[in-house]
């Protein structure tokens, strides 16, 4: 059995396909088709339920799924290990939420200094971003400050306040308690904290509307959709071309930290190391708070 059978069976059951298990590798079908069942002859067990819709995995591929992900992890961790030195090379896989506004600078900053390294960017909500950085498909993540995994280690970003937005005819409670929200899908701590809000005061959100991309659900609330829970920092243009409305909750609500987290039993290569430390370089310059006077207060819980 070699490293690649294992790569390759990986990848067959991330896609469910031959062909796009294919095409993530760069290889033609026949050689990932011969070496699945190089592999299920080997283990004398087939791996993969062949269908009409591509390949799902059997019981005994769900096991070697488990420990395959095992061996990959700690091979590529032995990698960065023996090959760690003063200067930061290869693969960086980090993942964040949508709302890092700071993420572009950080970014940009470590790439342009740091040119040998491969970084890659995965968006998404803040738990399967956690459950992905303790599952070693991530190097780390910038998610929303909550409470972490024993496995976990956090680095503050920055703290900023979260506002409730509508399009600019909604004025009062009454009326944005009557309009869907829109948000991410579960996981989500923005989201979290406005149902934490609807749920003291008593409310029941007359529907809940799920989208992918924070654009999407700003323009949906521009449009008069729906309303949402976003950073302050994510609306000012629109605020000031008067699209929108912004509502202020209370601090228990609206105040909220972005940490970037990291497995704390791996080991700290310069790759990661430099990220960390271009965080620390960049985060005491967020965006300051702008007030505006066409802004409401929602008091209560």
């Amino acid at each position: 059995m070699e490293f690649k059978d294992l790569e390759i069976f990986q990848m067959v059951a991330q896609k469910g396909t031959i062909t796009e298990a294919a095409k993530a590798l760069s290889y033609v079908q026949s050689n990932i088709t011969a070496r699945i069942y190089k592999l299920e002859k080997e283990l004398n067990t087939p791996l993969f339920n062949r269908h009409n819709r591509g390949m799902s995995l059997t019981p005994e591929g769900k096991k070697l799924l488990v420990y395959c992900e095992k061996i990959l992890t700690l091979t590529n961790e032995m990698k960065k290990v023996v090959q760690s030195g003063e200067e930061p090379s290869g693969k960086l896989e980090i993942g964040s939420v949508e709302t890092v506004i700071q993420l572009p600078t950080i970014l940009s900053i470590y790439t342009k200094k740091y040119k040998n390294v491969d970084l890659s960017l995965l968006t998404g909500v803040t738990n399967q971003l956690q459950q992905d950085v303790l599952n070693h498909r991530l190097d780390g993540a910038f998610v929303t400050e909550t409470d972490l995994h024993p496995d976990l280690v956090s680095h503050d970003v920055f703290q900023e306040e979260l506002v409730l937005i509508s399009d600019s005819s909604t004025t009062s409670l009454e009326q944005l308690i009557h309009k869907p929200f829109l948000c991410f899908s579960k996981g989500c701590g923005y989201r979290a904290r406005l149902e934490s809000w609807y749920q003291d005061q008593n409310i029941t959100p007359q529907k809940v509307m799920e989208f992918g991309t924070l654009e999407t659900i700003l323009s949906s609330v521009v449009i008069g959709l729906g309303i949402t829970f976003v950073p302050r920092s994510a609306v000012p243009h629109l605020e000031k071309r008067g699209l929108i409305q912004c509502h202020i909750l209370p601090a228990k609500y609206s105040k909220i930290k972005t940490v970037f987290i990291r497995r704390s039993n791996a080991y700290l290569t310069s790759t990661i190391e430099k990220f960390i430390e271009t965080i620390e370089h960049t985060k005491d310059s967020a965006l300051p708070i702008v007030r505006h006077n066409s802004e409401t207060i929602l008091n209560g819980g």
